[in-house]
């Protein structure tokens, strides 16, 4: 019974297992900062080379992140990440794409 009373940490609320997961953490890491500054970039015109590469590998690291993720928390910080970079990646394609006219 007190095993049932004892008090989560905020942080450890939506860690569902209890177990580390440093691959799955690091992936969530680099998609939510990516997805930030894809975001971000893709807000102003001239930084479409930075938004939409940034958001594309924000996608491939998100992606592969959905696919080993473990608990809840991962993938509801992975979703957020990959929305953002997805939002980034497109409005920087939509701005001038991956290679800014140097191809093409």
């Amino acid at each position: 019974m007190a095993h049932a009373m004892r008090r989560q940490s905020p942080a450890s609320l939506l860690n569902t297992d209890g177990k580390p997961h440093p691959l799955q953490d690091t992936l969530m890491a680099v998609t939510l900062v990516l997805g930030a500054v894809a975001f971000i970039a893709a807000m102003f015109h001239h930084l479409h080379l930075l938004s939409s590469w940034a958001g594309l590998i924000g996608i491939v690291t998100g992606a592969y992140g959905q696919f080993i993720s473990v608990t809840t928390r991962e993938r509801f910080l992975l979703i957020i990440g990959l929305g953002a970079s997805a939002v980034g990646f497109f409005l920087g394609m939509a701005h001038g794409g991956l290679f800014g006219g140097v191809l093409g």
